[in-house]
C-alpha cells in the first residue's frame, strides 16, 4: 500500500458496459446526449485534467456504438459478459500490467460530476494512506442508492433492494466512484471472484475486504449537485437540466445577453460572440458559431451553423448554412445544408433555400423556394420565385447574375441562367437562358426589349432593383 502523501502513478477507469434497464431504450445508457455530448464523455472530462498515466472505458452492451464515441485518448476495455462492476473492474485490471499505482474508477452515468471533486477524492485517498476511498453524499432523496455505513477503517455498502428498512432511513449514499490502491484490489478481486463462480461480482464487496485488510474510508461530496446519478429518462432529463444553465451561465458571463434561460437551449459544442442577444424559445446545436452583435430568435433552431457578426435570425431553422456578416433572415426561413449568404443579403419570409449562394445585398425576401442556385450580388427575387432543380432524375443549378430582378411567381426551370441586370416578368416560366440587360416575359418566358435602366449606370441599376 502508498504511503500517505506519496504521489504513485494515477490510472482510471470509467465504467460503460452496461446497458440501463431502466432506461427503457434500445440504445445503451452511457450513449445517451446532455447537451448534445454522449453521457460518457462528460465522465472522461472530467477524469482528463487529472491527467492519468492511461484513461480506460469498460465497454460491453453496445460495445462498437460506445468505442465509436469515445475521444482518442479513451482507451476501450471489452467486457464480453455483463457480469457486474466487479468484474467489469477486473477486466480492466488485466488491462493494466504495473504492479503499484492508485485506480480511480467512476461509473459512466454521472454526467455532473466534476474534476474538482475526482481531485479531492484522490487528495483524500492519498493522504489518508488506504487502500481504498468511496465517494458518498448525504441525500434528501436516496432512492436507488446502495446505503453506506463506516465502521473502523471498514466500509459497507448495502444495494436498496437488499437493505432493512432501518437501513434505507440511512441517507448517506454510494455515488459509484472509487479510489483504490492497485495491489490491494487486485488481491480482493481475486477473492470475490474466487467465491462467486460465473455469479455477478460487485465492486461494493471489494471494499469491505480492503477495508478488514488495511482500512478504507469515505469522502463526502460537497457540491449535491454532482451526485445526480442518471438512471431513467426522469433522472436524464433533471441532469441535462443543470448541465443547460452552466452552458448558460457561462455565455452570460462572457457577455452573451440570454432573455428567458428557461426556454433557452444552447449545447456544450456552440460558440457565441459578446454582445449577442438571444431570445427565447431559441435552439443552438452541433458546431454552431455565432458572431458578435447577432441577434438570434426567437423561436429559431440553428444546427451546424454559422452566423457572423451583426446578423440576424428570427424564427428560423438552419441546417449546416452561413449566414454572412450583417445578413438578415426570416421570420419563418428555412435554410437547408450548403447555404451560403455572403455580407448584407436577406432571406425573408416563408423561404426554403439549399445548396445556394446568394451574393452580397442580394435578396429573397419572400416565399420562395431557391435550390442549387447561385445567386450574384445586388439581385432581387420576387415573391414566389421557384428554381425548379429536379427534372425527375438529377439536380441542376440555376445561376442568377449580379443585378437580375425576378417578378413575382416567376418559374426557372434549371438548368438555367439569368444574365447580369436582366429583368423577368411577373409569371414568367423561364426554360431559356436569359441575356444580360434583358426584359422577358411570358411563359415560356421570351425577350421582349432591354430591361427597364439597361442604360443607366451600373450602380443606379442594381440599386434600384434591389429597393423594397
Amino acid at each position: 500500500m502508498a504511503q500517505a502523501g506519496s504521489a504513485s502513478p494515477l490510472f482510471a477507469v470509467v465504467l460503460a458496459a452496461g446497458k440501463g434497464t431502466r432506461m427503457k431504450s434500445n440504445r445503451a445508457k452511457v450513449l445517451h446526449t446532455l447537451c448534445g455530448v454522449p453521457m460518457v464523455n462528460y465522465v472522461i472530462g472530467a477524469i482528463r485534467p487529472l491527467v492519468p498515466e492511461r484513461l480506460l472505458v469498460v465497454v460491453g452492451h453496445q460495445a462498437e456504438q460506445v468505442r465509436a464515441v469515445l475521444p482518442e485518448d479513451a482507451e476501450p476495455v471489452l467486457q464480453p459478459e455483463q457480469r457486474g462492476t466487479g468484474d467489469a473492474v477486473r477486466v480492466a485490471l488485466e488491462a493494466i500490467p504495473e504492479e503499484e499505482g492508485v485506480l480511480l474508477v467512476v461509473n459512466g452515468d454521472g454526467p455532473l460530476i466534476s474534476d474538482r471533486t475526482l481531485g479531492e477524492l484522490l487528495e483524500r485517498h492519498r493522504s489518508a494512506g488506504v487502500g481504498a476511498t468511496v465517494l458518498v453524499a448525504e441525500l434528501p432523496d436516496p432512492s436507488g442508492l446502495g446505503r453506506v455505513r463506516e465502521d473502523a477503517g471498514v466500509v459497507r455498502i448495502t444495494e436498496e433492494r437488499d437493505a432493512t428498512e432501518a437501513e434505507r432511513r440511512n441517507r448517506l449514499c454510494n455515488l459509484g466512484l472509487y479510489a483504490f490502491e492497485l495491489p490491494e484490489l487486485r488481491r480482493a478481486i481475486r477473492e470475490i471472484s474466487s467465491g462467486a463462480g460465473r455469479g455477478e461480482l460487485y465492486l461494493t464487496d471489494v471494499l469491505e475486504i480492503i477495508g478488514r485488510r488495511s482500512r478504507a474510508v469515505t469522502y463526502r461530496l460537497k457540491d449535491l449537485e454532482e451526485a445526480n446519478l442518471v438512471n431513467d429518462r426522469s433522472q436524464l432529463a433533471r441532469a441535462e437540466e443543470i448541465l443547460r444553465r452552466r452552458i448558460l451561465d457561462a455565455h452570460m458571463k462572457e457577455g452573451v445577453t440570454v432573455r428567458d434561460p428557461v426556454s433557452t437551449h444552447i449545447e456544450a459544442s456552440v460558440e457565441i460572440g459578446r454582445d449577442t442577444v438571444i431570445l427565447p424559445g431559441t435552439f443552438l446545436r452541433g458546431r454552431t458559431r455565432i458572431g458578435s452583435d447577432c441577434v438570434i430568435g426567437p423561436s429559431t433552431d440553428l444546427v451546424d451553423t454559422v452566423v457572423e457578426d451583426g446578423a440576424t435570425v428570427e424564427h428560423s431553422v438552419g441546417r449546416g448554412a452561413r449566414v454572412g456578416r450583417g445578413a438578415a433572415v426570416g421570420p419563418y426561413a428555412y435554410l437547408r445544408p450548403g447555404t451560403v449568404l455572403e455580407e448584407g443579403s436577406k432571406v425573408g419570409a416563408f423561404c426554403e433555400v439549399k445548396n445556394t449562394r446568394v451574393g452580397a445585398r442580394s435578396k429573397v425576401p419572400h416565399l420562395s423556394y431557391v435550390g442549387d442556385a447561385e445567386i450574384g450580388e445586388d439581385a432581387n427575387l420576387g415573391a414566389g420565385t421557384i428554381t425548379a432543380n429536379y427534372d425527375g432524375a438529377k439536380k441542376h443549378r440555376t445561376v442568377i447574375e449580379d443585378g437580375a430582378f425576378t417578378g413575382i411567381n416567376t418559374n426557372l426551370i434549371a438548368p438555367v441562367t439569368i444574365g447580369q441586370g436582366a429583368y423577368l416578368g411577373a409569371g414568367s416560366v423561364v426554360n431559356k437562358d436569359i441575356p444580360p440587360g434583358k426584359l422577358a416575359v411570358g411563359a415560356p418566358a421570351r425577350v421582349i426589349r432591354d430591361a427597364p435602366g439597361a442604360r443607366s449606370s451600373s450602380g443606379d441599376r442594381r440599386r434600384a432593383r434591389t429597393e423594397g
